[in-house]
């Protein structure tokens, strides 16, 4: 089965998962994915994956495979566990990236208003979501592992409302 851990830029996805591969899991990010299987191209010096073509590539497995990155809610799974984050904090933290403000602001709007989440709740069938703005990379780990272990119900989506913050911006 393939676990997605998604979430906006930020969020805490590929801390996570450093701590989820060194305990064991087997992690693969969307980018890794889609080099193997050919599904990647480069428009404007910027790599594009096509998910259309990795999502067909992607066959039935025996293991559990946790793919990891902002677009792998789009890809096969049997769980979705999206990592969200206060808007302020992720300026705070893809700031400190060095991502620009047009950049930082997209990727804020997009976490305030829960693209991902409806992307998800369209595409997979099982969905969390787990707060990460207070929690450390080991305390995020630990939770996405309560999750795969029977707790999803204790993640529901729908809980995380940041819309509110929108309105400090103007």
């Amino acid at each position: 089965m393939y676990i997605a851990l998604t979430g906006t830029p930020g969020t805490g996805k590929t801390s996570a998962a450093k701590i989820l591969a060194e305990r064991g899991h087997i992690i693969k990010t969307v980018l890794e994915l889609a080099e193997q299987y050919n599904a990647t191209e480069t428009v404007d010096g910027e790599v594009e994956i096509d998910t259309e073509k990795l999502f067909g590539a992607l066959g039935e497995i025996d293991e559990i495979i946790i793919i990891e990155g902002h677009l792998a809610h789009l890809l096969p799974n049997g769980l979705c566990i999206i990592l969200r984050s206060h808007p302020e904090i992720l300026r705070k933290r893809l700031a400190e990236r060095k991502y620009s403000n047009e950049k930082v602001m997209e990727n804020l709007e997009a976490e305030a208003i829960d693209i991902i989440l409806t992307e998800a709740l369209e595409a997979c069938e099982i969905v969390c979501e787990l707060d990460t703005s207070e929690l450390t990379a080991e305390k995020t780990a630990e939770a996405i592992e309560r999750i795969m272990n029977g707790e999803a119900d204790k993640y529901p989506p729908g809980k995380i409302d940041w819309s509110g913050a929108v309105m400090d911006w103007y």
